[in-house]
């Protein structure tokens, strides 16, 4: 199975001067999840007609917001 580059961290907390002791810092969320959050906010927010909410559509919003963030990763050369 293939690891998934995830971009790295999207907002690390690491303070001046932590050098080679980047690992032990708490880098925060993945650019990944970053660009996923930002892509499912926009489609829980998309309006729909009454009825046109199947079951299932969380489980697709999320795994098409994924889509959205490898997307964006590729675009900007992390992939």
């Amino acid at each position: 199975m293939n690891k998934i580059n995830d971009g790295g961290p999207a907002f690390p907390n690491v303070p001046e001067g932590a050098g080679s002791r980047w690992a032990d810092w708490d880098t925060g969320m993945t650019l990944r999840d970053y660009f996923a959050a930002k892509a499912l906010s926009g489609l829980a927010g998309r309006k729909f007609h009454k009825g046109d909410r199947e079951d299932g559509y969380a489980e697709w919003a999320a795994a098409m917001a994924y889509e959205f963030a490898d997307a964006m990763l590729a675009a900007r050369g992390a992939q």
